[in-house]
């Protein structure tokens, strides 16, 4: 009985191995009357993706060529089908596909399909790249869809920022009268325990715990610079460095300022009030001058021991390498707070340049890569001057170790 491979109990086990495959080989026409209704508009889904458009894709899948062509309702109705059958992850990854393996970057410019798409980080940059190539009509669904994933992103990462730097600066001085945005809850609750009311399951406090502000003048306010390679690789981390630094030009215990950069230089500071604009002012692709960059927000910098230059990039110099360890050395030398990060992604894994980043790494400047939920508590220990090295390990991040046999370039 244990060997009986054909019994009723086994059928379903059968049928649902004989979908799964018919699935993952693509249904010609004669096969297709095996599946259901529901798995035919899925097979064609993914055959308009993975197939070669003609409904025969019981060969070779190597041969398989893209069918969506440029019909934009088309590609709207597709990308309602892939979401209706996948979850969120498996949609990122075959709209990842669809964009290596089919020409949408001509769909982008057709408003159906920027409507229908699914939107992230990944969408912006590519929205961005492409936005002086966009008619007016496109330009404004483009430019509503980057404000939805700014507000959306805001959303995730303002409140932790705020807190994490406003803590930074000034815990010396509390409060029992905080304005709300500057009460501390933990320390609040923990006073207030004894005032729990189990009727309403919450505790109603007697008094608030908070941070006191202090008036500052500008001249003392910490001095942060955030330098950003917007070369091609490094599109998502331009757009989550625009993000922080409008949240943190909000601040007014800090100021902030975004130095954009390729083989030319974009200063951002002035639109920081507004992430969407300094989003439509960055200008992704082109070649890497990191040299050049670092000069120009070296030669603005106004306190060095007030200030906090975090330079994000892969190391990628196409401009002079040996003047470029020269500038940072100086810095650190001036007392400016130097941070390189290879990367700000959700990912965390960058490619870069061992060699210049084991060289930069010698000379006493942690490097890293660093994902967005990690940036603000790195931004605060940056604030308080402390051991960048000691907050990563404890983050479970590795540093670039400095390689020994690497010649300091600064000397």
């Amino acid at each position: 009985m244990a060997n009986d491979t054909t019994g009723p109990d086994l059928e379903p086990i059968a049928d649902n191995r004989e979908r799964r495959w018919r699935l993952a080989i693509g249904a010609d026409e004669e096969s297709s009357s095996a599946l259901s209704a529901e798995d035919r508009k899925l097979s064609a889904a993914l055959d308009a993706l993975y197939g070669d458009g003609s409904g025969d894709t019981a060969g070779d899948p190597r041969k398989r060529r893209g069918g969506l062509g440029r019909s934009a309702p088309r590609v709207a109705q597709w990308m309602g089908d892939i979401r209706s059958f996948f979850p969120e992850q498996v949609v990122q990854v075959v709209q990842k596909d669809a964009f290596e393996r089919l020409n949408l970057k001509q769909m982008l410019m057709e408003p159906e399909f920027l409507k229908a798409i699914e939107a992230d980080v990944n969408l912006v940059a590519d929205l961005i790249s492409l936005r002086s190539a966009m008619p007016d009509k496109t330009k404004d669904i483009a430019r509503s869809i980057i404000s939805d994933i700014v507000a959306k992103l805001m959303q995730r990462l303002e409140q932790k920022t705020a807190e994490a730097i406003r803590g930074a600066l000034d815990k010396s001085r509390r409060t029992n009268r905080p304005r709300q945005r500057d009460i501390d809850w933990p320390r609040t609750i923990t006073a207030n325990l004894r005032h729990y009311q189990p009727d309403h399951k919450t505790v109603v406090p007697e008094k608030l715990v908070g941070f006191m502000r202090r008036q500052r003048r500008l001249v003392d306010l910490d001095e942060v610079t955030l330098c950003v390679d917007q070369s091609g690789s490094m599109a998502s981390s331009v757009i989550y460095a625009s993000i922080f630094a409008a949240v943190m030009a909000s601040l007014p215990v800090v100021r902030t300022k975004l130095v954009c950069f390729d083989t030319a230089i974009v200063d951002l500071t002035e639109e920081l009030s507004d992430p969407v604009e300094v989003l439509f002012g960055v200008q992704l692709g082109g070649g890497t001058d990191i040299n050049q960059a670092v000069a120009y927000c070296a030669e603005r910098i106004e306190r060095p021991t007030k200030a906090h230059f975090i330079l994000i990039t892969d190391l990628y110099e196409g401009g002079n390498g040996k003047e470029l360890l020269q500038r940072l050395a100086a810095l650190v030398r001036s007392g400016v707070n130097v941070v390189v990060l290879l990367a700000l992604t959700d990912q965390g894994r960058p490619g870069y340049d061992p060699s210049m980043a084991g060289s930069v790494a010698a000379l006493g400047i942690p490097v890293f890569a660093c994902t967005p939920d990690h940036f603000p508590d790195m931004m605060a220990a940056a604030l308080r001057r402390e051991d960048i090295g000691a907050w990563a390990a404890g983050a479970d991040i590795k540093l670039i170790r400095a390689d020994a046999e690497t010649p300091n370039a600064a000397e």
